[in-house]
Formats: C-alpha cells, structure tokens, sequence
C-alpha cells in the first residue's frame, strides 16, 4: 500500500463547525477543544471531502510533506 502524497491543512480561521470530521471517511479529523479541526496524519489520505464541506473555506489540500 502506498502512502498518499496530499494531506488536509486546517488553517487558524477554522470556526470548529464540525461538518469537516462528519465528512472524513476515515475519522481523519477531531474538532480539538471547540476551537479548531486537527487533522490525523497518520489516517488522512487527502480525498478533498472535508475542503469540499467547510463552510469557512480553510482547509487546504497540501502536500505532506509540507506540513509533516
């Protein structure tokens, strides 16, 4: 199995709505505290369902390496 180049980046505007973590078909993302989405690096593969969500357009799909 080979790893996915791309992961999901959550920037400082996320308003912790939660609809990003109801979409993640891999429980990749956990509201932290009801201040901010935090993504799990090690389940997120990058399929984009959680940017395509987020009503404050804060999440980005990076390359991992840019954020690991």
């Amino acid at each position: 199995m080979t790893a996915s180049l791309r992961i999901a980046h959550v920037g400082k505007e996320c308003v912790a709505c939660g609809c990003c973590a109801r979409v993640c078909p891999r429980a990749a993302i956990q509201i932290a505290w009801g201040i901010s989405a935090c993504v799990d690096p090690e389940l997120c593969v990058g399929c984009r369902k959680c940017a395509q969500v987020c009503p404050a357009a804060v999440i980005d799909i990076v390359e991992r390496e840019a954020v690991l």
